[in-house]
């Protein structure tokens, strides 16, 4: 593990300070959970934890179902990165940065939809051949956890043939499963 050279001092409740430049880094923002653990060296490491990271292998059902079932590409993402697609390269998607703009949608906790003239907004943070059709915010109890959105590629935008309001539909029932899965 690479040191970083700050080093903070544990204060008499416990707490450690996180610098600002590891939090940017990691993108740990107020509030944001953490999950602490030791490992058999004896480090204290902290993580990024991802509630919707705890239902990966569900997602990913659930959203190859969706493809199957729909013909519709689907990614469902963390507030972070892409945690599960179909319909779309896993390699290309999978565990890669959400980019600002779909942050900004997740973050806004309302429904989004692709309007013919507007700009896309892109996937991933680095770019990629597809953009957001449609997207939800995932909640849980109030918090945004994710997002579950259908794509569309560049190539295949003009032969997409799904009822916009199925499609919305669909989108919103799947965010709002997720975050059910999650309450309990």
């Amino acid at each position: 593990m690479k040191a970083t050279g700050i080093v903070r001092r544990i204060d008499d409740l416990g707490r450690v300070v996180i610098p600002k430049e590891i939090r940017r880094t990691m993108r740990i923002r107020e509030g944001d959970p953490l999950e602490i653990y030791t490992d058999r060296e004896g480090e204290v490491i902290f993580k990024k934890y991802s509630p919707i990271g705890e239902l990966a292998t569900f997602a990913a059902q659930y959203a190859d179902t969706l493809h199957k079932t729909c013909s519709m590409a689907i990614v469902i993402c963390d507030r972070d990165a892409v945690i599960a697609s179909a319909g779309v390269s896993k390699k290309e998607y999978n565990d890669k940065k959400v980019s600002p703009e779909l942050e900004k949608i997740i973050e806004g906790r309302t429904l989004y939809y692709h309007k013919e003239g507007q700009e896309e907004i892109m996937i991933l943070a680095d770019g990629s051949s597809h953009y957001v059709s449609c997207a939800m915010p995932i909640l849980t109890e109030g918090d945004i956890i994710g997002c579950v959105a259908s794509v569309i590629s560049f190539s295949e935008k003009e032969t997409r043939e799904l009822d916009t309001e199925v499609e919305v539909k669909l989108i919103q029932t799947a965010a709002n499963f997720l975050g059910k899965q999650l309450e309990s």
